[in-house]
């Protein structure tokens, strides 16, 4: 018999709720710290799978066969409390929740599995790991570097909050496709199959 947490017959410790991370708002639509929403929107779009507000948990919600889409609508920094209500509700326990969200140590173009860890400096996953109790959640890291490297000091912040540039549009593209053939990978085939698969680095 297939576990809680499998959503296929082949889908061995498959996510039941995934998450994106953002910043709710205008303001921040298409920010490099957004591309977790942007990854979840095409999740979305490919699963025929509809968003709906619900305001008691502060997130963006939509349903798929076997689990949750999750688009917290706190500022990052209180995405947890969002994801800890939703995950609480469907009963999705950490181990199941797959967050995918962005990684400035990584170029953009570059994905990377983890089944735990701590925050590294992400405002969002240390709301998590704070309102899970444990950092033993699955997330999946988009890079969102520039060419020229990760950005120091002062620059930090107007970089994840600074909106791709014209250059980076059609590298951006394939990351969010990518990102989402990662996601639905593991859904369909359990998270270490996805691991193997998609922490490789893309042939140029």
């Amino acid at each position: 018999m297939a576990s809680s947490a499998d959503t296929t017959s082949s889908g061995v410790n498959a996510p039941r709720l995934i998450v994106g991370l953002g910043n709710p708002g205008e303001t921040y639509r298409d920010t490099r710290h957004n591309i977790g929403f942007m990854v979840l929107d095409e999740i979305a779009r490919r699963m025929g799978a509809a968003f709906r507000e619900e305001k008691r948990w502060s997130g963006l919600v939509a349903k798929f066969t076997g689990g949750y889409l999750l688009k917290p609508l706190t500022f990052m920094n209180e995405s947890g409390r969002a994801v800890q209500s939703v995950g609480h509700f469907y009963k999705a326990s950490p181990a199941q929740t797959l967050v995918v969200y962005d990684d400035v140590d990584l170029p953009l173009g570059r994905l990377r599995f983890r089944t735990s860890g701590s925050a590294a400096g992400h405002n969002g996953i240390r709301s998590l790991i704070a309102s899970l109790g444990s950092d033993e959640f699955p997330r999946l890291k988009v890079g969102i570097s520039a060419a020229d490297g990760r950005p120091a000091g002062e620059r930090m912040v107007g970089h994840v909050l600074g909106k791709f540039r014209t250059e980076e549009q059609t590298e951006l593209q394939i990351v969010i496709q990518r990102a989402a053939d990662a996601v639905l990978s593991a859904v369909d085939r359990g998270l270490e199959n996805a691991m193997n698969l998609f922490n490789r680095q893309p042939e140029s």
